[in-house]
């Protein structure tokens, strides 16, 4: 979890009473839970998704609807107790940082430890006055804190932004890594940047730990240019949701076979994509497909898509929803 490198500045710092920021995007202890004899892993009830481990309240907890479950210690399809809990979290970190550096102080910062009204900016305020050693946290210590004590930051897992289904992935995770580095060295100390990642050859972290922004730029457009992306297209997500996954399925396949005969028949300049389930295809108990759309955004388009909806009969369990250009693809 901590390279040696890391480990060892970390110390540096700890000697000369200089601060540690050390940023991890994911909260929770462990970050799912699998069964090591049958391979089963404990997913969240209402969504597809597994639960996270955590370690102060002894429970599993859904991150998409909330729902909390015991420990589990025996699996529910094998009856094994060969459990194994993977993946690491802020709690885990701050766990191993503390057997690392038994005598530093440290404090967290995420989603779990500002619950309270005011406790965001405690956390900082502790953290600056106190002169505590390591700050560990999520996004949340990323943006805009000014911290003049703080020369070292380390960046645990830089390749869990690359991973996801968005064609902004480089770009946001180019723009975490340059922010969270910018939070080292902010006065009159020079400041330290580790990127742990098993990525290394990925362009946006490369060119993130060099702060070369034009670079990064210039190959990032050149990308998106080729493969139709914005700003050279607009992508149009049309998600389907329903706790019918029949009727939404159905919905779905009506919804593309009408845009399609449309498309071909008025010779309309979109790529029509065929529907497919979302990257997580169930939350709060609805099942989820979403169908792409890659087209110059005009009112050809926008009166299309007030067509589609008016001429086709839309099921009263499903909901449809059109977003264009949508911040978040899942």
């Amino acid at each position: 979890m901590i390279s040696i490198k890391l480990k060892e500045e970390i110390q540096k710092n700890i000697d000369n009473k200089e601060q540690t920021i050390l940023y991890l995007n994911r909260r929770g202890y462990s970050t799912f839970v699998m069964c090591r004899d049958c391979g089963h892993t404990i997913k969240c009830k209402n969504c597809d998704i597994t639960m996270t481990y955590h370690l102060k309240q002894d429970k599993l907890k859904c991150h998409y609807c909330g729902y909390e479950e015991k420990k589990v210690i025996i699996c529910p399809e094998c009856q094994s107790t060969n459990i194994r809990y993977f993946g690491t979290g802020t709690q885990k970190l701050e766990q191993e940082i503390n057997k690392m550096f038994p005598s530093a102080t440290t404090i967290r910062m995420d989603i779990d430890t500002v619950t309270k009204k005011n406790s965001h900016e405690e956390i900082l305020k502790k953290f600056k006055e106190d002169n505590i050693n390591i700050l560990i946290g999520t996004q949340m210590v990323v943006k805009g804190h000014h911290f003049p004590n703080v020369t070292l930051v380390g960046v645990i897992a830089a390749d869990s932004s690359l991973n996801i289904e968005d064609f902004r992935a480089n770009e946001r995770t180019f723009q975490i890594l340059t922010q969270v580095a910018g939070r080292a060295g902010r006065e009159n100390l020079d400041g330290r940047v580790i990127i742990q990642t098993y990525n290394p050859d990925s362009l946006a972290i490369e060119l993130a730990s060099k702060q070369d922004y034009k670079e990064f730029y210039e190959s990032e457009i050149e990308i998106r240019k080729q493969l139709k992306y914005p700003p050279f297209c607009d992508i149009i997500m049309i998600s389907f949701s329903s706790e019918n996954e029949k009727n939404m399925i159905l919905q779905s396949k009506k919804i593309h076979q009408y845009l399609k005969n449309r498309v071909l028949s008025e010779n309309i300049g979109i790529i029509l994509y065929s529907p497919v389930p979302s990257p997580i295809d169930k939350i709060k108990n609805k099942y989820r497909w979403r169908m792409i759309i890659k087209c110059l955004y005009n009112e050809q388009i926008n009166t299309l898509f007030q067509e589609m909806l008016e001429q086709n009969e839309i099921k009263k369990d499903v909901r449809i929803s059109i977003e264009i250009n949508p911040t978040n693809m899942m």
